[in-house]
């Protein structure tokens, strides 16, 4: 890839996290006076009690800056973004209507498990079909081989699986501040590394402006955060990170650069799996596990801060195994 277009792909990213940074601010502002704001689970950690009423759908800052940013400079003549963007976009408009329903006054009751997974699978199912129809995509790099293993019409239903898994291994992790939108850009921007290799530049700045714009977003997140992610930007961010790592036909490094959201997502299937085996007893103290910690005295920037080392050796050891 010639040094101009890795280069234009950076600068895409820096122009998105500014559009970011000028799109928060007012956006916060309008949450806030519309009262959108979170209610908190009473069931969490009692730390978390004085963040109810933080706005939430910050995704909003999220995904509008990816969108404008990808429109502008990274889409016509290069129609394949269209994929992810337009599974962003979706995906972002479910997880508002979700978000919404969990605001303040509303009981806390968002869409049911059954709706949210429904919309998520229809979405994700679509996606893998243009991947598979259009794009031509069937096969995977195994880690360690440079050798392209087809898995036929096999692909479809593992793409769909990929994405539906990402996306609910990303909002899982997204309860403490700053964490998830941390570890979105790492493992964005390892996925812009690995597009790079493979000399894919329109993916490659797709990538960094995701990266961007969920720094943009994390610049108001950080802990006391004053704006919540939720579902807005979690599903959608989530999903079209499994979308970028099919595209590159890296998915199967997903678990290793997302090592984290892997970690999250075991440990509520372990104590769900523990409770029902053991008359309800606990293995964790609290389920995802980033609230276990917090409830054995890790503060929530420790939290936050070592997950998100954890997710940047993922993140290496990931680029690592695509350069074998």
């Amino acid at each position: 890839m010639p040094s101009q277009a890795i280069a234009f792909a950076l600068a895409v990213g820096v122009g998105t996290f500014i559009l970011g940074l000028l799109l928060g601010r007012p956006i916060i502002r309008v949450l806030a006076r519309a009262g959108v704001g979170k209610e908190i689970n009473p069931w969490g950690p009692a730390t978390h009690q004085v963040k109810t009423g933080t706005p939430t759908m910050g995704g909003v800052i999220i995904v509008l800056s990816i969108i404008l940013c990808t429109v502008a400079v990274n889409l016509f003549g290069r129609l394949s973004i269209l994929v992810p963007l337009a599974a962003l976009a979706a995906t972002g408009l479910l997880g508002a209507y979700d978000d919404y329903r969990t605001l303040v006054g509303h009981k806390g009751e968002g869409l049911s498990p059954a709706l949210k997974m429904l919309g998520l699978t229809l979405i994700a199912t679509v996606t893998a079909w243009v991947l598979y129809s259009d794009f031509h995509l069937s096969g995977v790099y195994v880690p360690g081989s440079r050798e392209l293993l087809d898995l036929g019409v096999w692909y479809l239903p593992i793409a769909v699986f990929a994405i539906v898994g990402t996306a609910n291994a990303v909002n899982i992790t997204d309860g403490v501040d700053g964490l998830a939108a941390s570890l979105l850009a790492i493992a964005f921007l390892a996925y812009g590394f690995i597009a790079f290799l493979q000399g894919q530049v329109f993916l490659v700045t797709f990538a960094f402006t995701v990266v961007g714009a969920a720094l943009a977003f994390l610049w108001y997140n950080a802990h006391p955060a004053e704006v919540f992610m939720g579902d807005t930007g979690s599903l959608a961010l989530g999903t079209t990170l499994a979308i970028v790592a099919l595209m590159t036909s890296q998915w199967l490094l997903l678990p290793v650069v997302g090592i984290i959201f892997v970690i999250e997502t075991l440990s509520v299937m372990i104590q769900k799996t523990y409770r029902w085996l053991n008359h309800d007893k606990r293995l964790f103290r609290m389920a995802p596990i980033h609230h276990h910690f917090e409830l054995s005295g890790w503060a929530e920037t420790q939290v936050s801060t070592r997950f998100w080392v954890l997710g940047l050796i993922g993140a290496m050891l990931g680029i690592a195994l695509a350069l074998l």
